[in-house]
């Protein structure tokens, strides 16, 4: 696991490179529809400094943070619609500079988080190095959708490992999430990194594997495309059926996206 003043240098540049990408859009493209069912991508900037916001309020002041977790708890779903909602209808540059402004205050805020503390959040609570690695998994994510409705092609970076780390490590929760028990051993988990690397997770001797390209491994996790169209291999039943659910964000279980050539389905949230 890197250490945290490495987490939040990749965080940064996370953010760099999305903002890289919407910065020069005149204002009527952030009116663009994204592969996400009814956001356009003003919607997708609105809700990173959303969640930004309320991760700033997570690492800053727990006691305001429960009011937060509090009213989410209602309405899950809405709270997070509603969020996305008023950010997208913001004058583009106005919400590209809350943006901007949100992300450096992220990491000055987890930046300051006393070693070992847990951080409350609307999943389990979380140390300062997860929250970052959660904020940089949300930001990829969000930033593919955007990527894919500019038709633009993001090189992959070694950022991804912290993406597919936090895949990995959700194995468990995307069972529990669907009503199953989770597999009772790990699995081995080896994927090809941007440099021909191989990145590996698990015991080399486990009997059930999951093998592939880690570009592959996390559009599957953050559910930025359909298994049948990605080259990730399984060995064994369960290692199979975890690439059906696979989820690397808290929440519900996503809606996936549909196989290429097929219509869009629903949203793959990578809120909380």
């Amino acid at each position: 696991m890197p250490d945290l003043r490495t987490l939040l240098a990749d965080l940064a540049a996370e953010g760099d490179s999305l903002d890289a990408l919407v910065a020069p859009l005149p204002a009527a493209r952030w009116a663009d529809p994204t592969p996400a069912e009814g956001w356009t991508v003003a919607h997708q900037i609105a809700h990173l400094a959303w969640t930004d916001g309320q991760s700033i309020v997570a690492a800053t002041d727990a006691g305001a943070f429960a009011g937060l977790l509090e009213k989410a708890m209602a309405d899950p779903g809405g709270y997070v619609e509603e969020g996305a909602a008023e950010g997208a209808a913001e004058e583009p540059g106005r919400l590209l500079a809350r943006w901007r402004d949100g992300r450096r205050r992220v990491v000055e805020a987890l930046a300051a988080v006393p070693q070992g503390a847990r951080l409350p959040w609307f999943g389990p609570p979380m140390g300062a190095a997860s929250m970052a690695t959660a904020r940089l998994m949300e930001t990829w994510a969000h930033g593919q959708d955007v990527a894919d409705t500019l038709g633009e092609r993001r090189e992959p970076t070694h950022r991804l490992r912290h993406v597919a780390h936090i895949g990995v490590r959700a194995r468990d929760f995307a069972f529990r999430n669907r009503g199953l028990a989770p597999p009772d051993r790990e699995f081995r988990v080896a994927l090809t990194g941007p440099g021909g690397e191989e990145w590996t997770w698990g015991p080399a001797d486990a009997a059930q594997s999951v093998t592939g390209p880690a570009l592959d491994f996390c559009l599957l996790v953050t559910q930025r495309r359909h298994r049948d169209d990605l080259g990730l291999s399984a060995r064994g039943a369960d290692a199979g059926r975890w690439l059906d659910i696979a989820q690397a964000f808290a929440g519900p279980p996503g809606g996936g996206r549909p196989p290429q050539g097929q219509a869009s389905g629903g949203r793959a949230s990578a809120t909380a």
